[in-house]
C-alpha cells in the first residue's frame, strides 16, 4: 500500500502532512536519488504551479530540496498539468512535476510528478520514492549527490512553447474565424493560455472565471460547476462552450443550445473521426468502469469496440499502451489523445473538437440532442475510514445482492475516491426507479458503516 501517492500524484490539506514543508523538502531531495539521470548527469526537473495561494510555497520547497540534492530545477511558473508533462518531453528533461490539486478547492493541493517522457511515474517508483521520504537518507536530512551538482534552476517561457505545440495538431492555416467559444478556465491554470490559443486562431474568445486570486480556483466553476458555461454560451449565441478544471488536465463542452456534454461524448467524436481517417489503432478506445452504456452501444454500430480500465486517466492510459491504442478517456473529461500527448489535457482536447466540428461541419447540439445516456446515478459519500468494500461484513454482501439484484439490466460500481475521502457509488439501469433505490439503499448502509459526520 503506498502511503503518499493516490491514483493522481500526492493531494491532501496544504500545510498538513504530506504537504507540509519538511515532508516537501524531503521529497525534493528524494528525487535526485530515486529519479537517476542519464550518464551521471544532475538531474534537471522542470516544475509549474496552479494558481492556489499556497502553491507557490510547495514549489519552493520542492526545488530547495532537489538542488540541495544536487539536481536542477527549472520553473515556468503558473502552468497546467498538461503543459509541465508536453515541456518535460520535448526539451528533454528527466522529470516534470506541477503543484496542484487539480479540481479539489483551493485549501487542498497536491503534487504531481512525470517522467521524462511525459508520463506518470509507474507504482513502483512512486514506492520507491515514498521509502526515500518515509524511512531513507532524504528524510534523514541528508543532501543526495548524483553527479555535479545542478545549481539553481532558471525561468523558462514554457507557456508560448507549449501553445506552439498545440497549435502544431492540426492543419496550418487553420482559422476559427467567425466562431464565438466560451471558456471556463476554473480561475485556474489555463486563465491566461486559454483564451490566448484560441485568439490566435482567430476565434471569437468570452471567458468565465479567469480571474484567479489565490483561493476562487474550482470555486463553482469550471469543470465541476458548468452552469454559468452553460447559460453564457446560450446568451452569448456562441458556437460551443468549453470547461476546464484547476490545472486543465480536464475538459467538458457544452453545446450551442446550453447542455452540458461530458467525456463520453468526446470520446464518441474523436473515435469516429479518426476511425474515418484510419488512424484508430485496433478500431477500439479506452474507457472506464462508469462510460455510460450509450457510449459502448453508439461506438459498437460504428465498428468501434471499448475496453473498460479502473477509474483513473492514469489506468486508462496504462490500458491504451498495453494494447497499442491512441485514444482513451473518461466521463470526467480526461481524456488521452496518445498520438498526441501523454496525459489528459484539457487544452489539447478542446482545440481538437473545435477543429473536428469545423472540418466536419457537425452541428453540435443537433447531433448531442439525439444521443440518448442510459440513467445513471452518481453519489459521494465522505468517509471516516477505508476498509476493503468487497471485503467489509456488511458493505460486501450488500453490494453483491445489489448486482445479483440489477441483473442483466443495470451495472454497478462502488469504489473509493483516489484523491478524497470519499466512497463513490455509480448505478446505471434501464429503470430509474431501481436505479434510485439501488443507489439509495447503499448510500444510507455505507453512511451508517463507515461514513463521517
Amino acid at each position: 500500500m503506498k502511503r503518499l501517492f493516490g491514483t493522481d500524484g500526492i493531494r491532501g490539506a496544504a500545510g498538513e502532512f504530506p504537504l507540509d514543508e519538511a515532508t516537501v523538502t524531503r521529497l525534493g531531495r528524494a528525487l535526485p536519488h530515486v529519479l537517476k539521470a542519464g550518464d551521471g548527469r544532475s538531474l534537471r526537473v522542470v516544475t509549474g504551479r496552479d494558481t492556489r495561494e499556497s502553491s507557490p510555497a510547495i514549489e519552493a520547497a520542492l526545488r530547495r530540496g532537489i538542488e540541495t540534492a544536487g539536481g536542477r530545477a527549472d520553473y515556468g511558473g503558473v502552468l497546467s498539468t498538461p503543459a509541465v508533462a508536453c515541456v518535460a518531453r520535448e526539451l528533454r528533461y528527466d522529470a516534470g512535476i506541477v503543484v496542484s490539486a487539480s479540481h479539489n478547492p483551493y485549501h487542498d493541493n497536491g503534487i504531481k510528478i512525470f517522467s521524462g517522457e511525459g508520463y506518470k511515474l509507474p507504482d513502483t517508483v512512486e514506492i520507491q520514492i515514498e521509502a526515500e521520504v518515509l524511512e531513507g537518507t532524504a528524510s534523514a536530512g541528508t543532501a543526495i549527490t548524483t553527479g555535479e551538482g545542478g545549481g539553481p534552476g532558471v525561468e523558462l517561457d514554457i507557456a508560448h512553447r507549449y501553445l506552439d505545440y498545440l497549435r502544431g495538431t492540426i492543419a496550418p492555416g487553420t482559422s476559427f474565424s467567425g466562431w464565438t467559444i466560451v471558456l471556463d478556465c476554473a480561475n485556474g491554470a489555463v486563465s491566461t493560455l486559454g483564451p490566448e490559443l484560441f485568439e490566435s486562431l482567430g476565434a471569437r474568445v468570452i471567458t468565465l472565471a479567469a480571474a484567479p486570486d489565490g483561493r476562487n480556483i474550482n470555486a463553482g466553476c469550471g469543470t465541476l460547476h458548468p452552469e454559468a458555461l452553460a447559460a453564457a454560451v446560450v446568451r452569448c449565441g456562441a458556437r460551443l462552450g468549453l470547461a476546464f478544471d484547476g490545472d486543465a488536465d480536464r475538459c467538458l463542452l457544452v453545446d450551442g443550445r446550453g447542455r452540458v456534454l461530458d467525456g463520453d461524448y468526446i470520446v464518441y467524436l474523436a473515435a469516429t473521426d479518426l476511425k474515418r481517417h484510419g488512424r484508430l489503432a485496433g478500431n477500439t478506445v479506452v474507457g472506464t468502469v462508469m462510460t455510460n452504456l450509450w457510449l459502448e452501444h453508439a461506438l459498437a454500430a460504428e465498428g468501434i469496440r471499448i475496453v473498460r480500465a479502473p477509474v483513473g486517466d492514469k489506468y486508462v492510459l496504462e490500458e491504451m499502451q498495453a494494447g497499442g491504442f491512441v485514444l482513451g478517456g473518461e466521463q470526467s473529461g480526461h481524456v488521452i489523445f496518445l498520438e498526441r500527448a501523454t496525459t489528459g489535457d484539457g487544452l489539447l482536447t478542446g482545440l481538437q473538437i473545435v477543429d473536428l466540428l469545423a472540418r466536419t461541419g457537425i452541428d453540435l447540439a443537433t447531433w448531442s440532442a439525439s444521443v440518448k445516456p442510459c440513467p445513471q446515478i452518481l453519489i459521494n459519500i465522505p468517509v471516516r475510514e477505508r476498509p476493503p468494500l468487497d471485503a467489509h461484513p456488511r458493505i460486501g454482501p450488500a453490494i453483491r445482492a445489489e448486482e445479483q439484484w440489477l441483473g442483466r439490466s443495470g451495472r454497478l460500481v462502488v469504489r473509493y475516491s483516489g484523491t478524497e475521502p470519499k466512497a463513490r457509488i455509480m448505478v446505471e439501469a434501464e429503470s430509474r426507479r431501481a436505479m434510485e433505490e439501488c443507489a439509495e439503499r447503499l448510500r444510507r448502509l455505507i453512511q451508517q458503516e463507515i461514513g463521517r459526520e
